[in-house]
């Protein structure tokens, strides 16, 4: 599709081993072990096996507790990626090329969408990361006791913690590449632009998970049911809302911040900070309640506190083997050129989401909502669409 083999992007391929002009179709399906390098189809299979179970996941709870909250997760987040990606893949189709150049370009995986530009673990990984930090969240009862808008600002917060382990460590092992060049991807966080550390790891999160809550999870936890039509209208408006936050939630940044570089990288790093002094001491306060009054109601999920484990390990794999190259590394670039996160900064990102999924482990391993919603003709309060 070379009428869409935009300068940047053609650039930035070339610099990850592919020709853009070359990368065929709506779809395309190669040899994972032909791929850049080993690390490409681990982090694949790692990230698609897990967002499919979090659907199976998600529709078992819906087939035998009534609870459609996981699966409104689930497609509020795919729903999200499909409304706010392609524009970002092809600005001069959606007539934004004046305003909007090519800020990244992902890598060739083993399943590849639209011309070479969504590989399907980026399809994968927002449902997954979104189900995982939700249900973190939901877990630790913060939407039952401080509300939709304190439980969203946690889930931004914990969604960060796990999204920035994977965000500085992409770089270096060419999962993607960033155009540095782009003013909309300054200032740079090492390897990662810090607007990415903000908007796409806390606060787009927070902005679905809001929503989420605020049309379907909050009367769910009162017993109320929906319809499929309900949930399906719901849905396509999570993800257009959730969008629209992206949008608003950074505007001090973005505005405020548009003539100065420095500027912006403060607003966007005291929105960060904000978020965080929100939320932890709300996540440890709610989890020495949980561990004191163990007949607290609270919501359980499986699937999250297995996979939670899963996805750290293998991050902490990927990172080990990262790290020669990491500490051999010139002037933030490997020898063959490639740049590197911070290590710190993902260390610390690692203690959180550690912290986060031994929280769920050690909280009682009480199903209190694993019980069925009463039906809207037995004690249910009907929910109108």
């Amino acid at each position: 599709m070379t009428d869409h083999c935009a300068t940047t992007f053609e650039q930035l391929a070339t610099e990850l081993g592919f020709s853009c002009r070359e990368a065929g179709g709506l779809a395309e399906v190669r040899n994972p072990f032909a791929l850049e390098n080993w690390t490409l189809p681990v982090l694949e299979f790692t990230i698609v096996l897990g967002a499919v179970l979090a659907l199976v996941y998600a529709v078992m709870r819906f087939r035998r507790h009534g609870d459609p909250t996981n699966l409104v997760v689930w497609f509020g987040a795919t729903a999200y990626l499909f409304i706010i990606e392609p524009p970002l893949y092809f600005p001069a189709a959606f007539g934004i090329d004046e305003h909007v150049d090519t800020m990244f370009a992902h890598n060739v995986f083993t399943v590849d969408f639209l011309w070479g530009r969504l590989p399907l673990y980026i399809v994968a990984i927002y449902p997954l990361m979104a189900t995982l930090a939700f249900e973190i969240v939901r877990t630790l009862g913060v939407f039952r006791r401080y509300g939709v808008l304190i439980g969203a600002v946690c889930v931004g917060f914990v969604h960060h913690a796990f999204y920035e382990i994977f965000d500085h460590l992409g770089p270096q092992l060419r999962w993607w590449e960033w155009s540095t060049e782009n003013p909309l991807n300054q200032p740079m966080f090492d390897s990662v632009p810090l607007p990415s550390v903000v908007v796409f790891a806390a606060l787009w999160p927070m902005s679905l998970a809001f929503f989420v809550q605020r049309l379907v999870g909050r009367h769910v936890d009162k017993g109320q049911t929906f319809t499929g039509p309900q949930l399906v209208w719901r849905t396509v408006v999570i993800g257009v809302l959730g969008s629209l936050g992206t949008a608003v939630l950074p505007i001090p940044a973005t505005v405020f911040g548009s003539g100065s570089t420095t500027l912006r990288g403060f607003l966007y790093a005291a929105e960060l900070v904000v978020v965080t002094v929100v939320a932890v001491p709300i996540l440890i306060r709610q989890w020495l309640r949980l561990r004191q009054d163990p007949n607290a109601p609270h919501h359980t999920n499986g699937f999250v506190r297995i996979y939670t484990v899963v996805y750290l390990s293998v991050m902490a794999l990927l990172w080990v083997t990262a790290l020669p190259d990491f500490f051999d590394a010139v002037d933030g670039s490997t020898s063959e050129g490639d740049p590197i996160g911070n290590l710190w900064y993902t260390a610390a990102c690692f203690a959180v989401a550690i912290l986060c999924g031994a929280a769920i482990f050690t909280v009682p391993n009480r199903k209190a909502d694993e019980t069925p919603i009463p039906s809207a003709g037995e004690h249910a309060v009907p929910q109108t669409a």
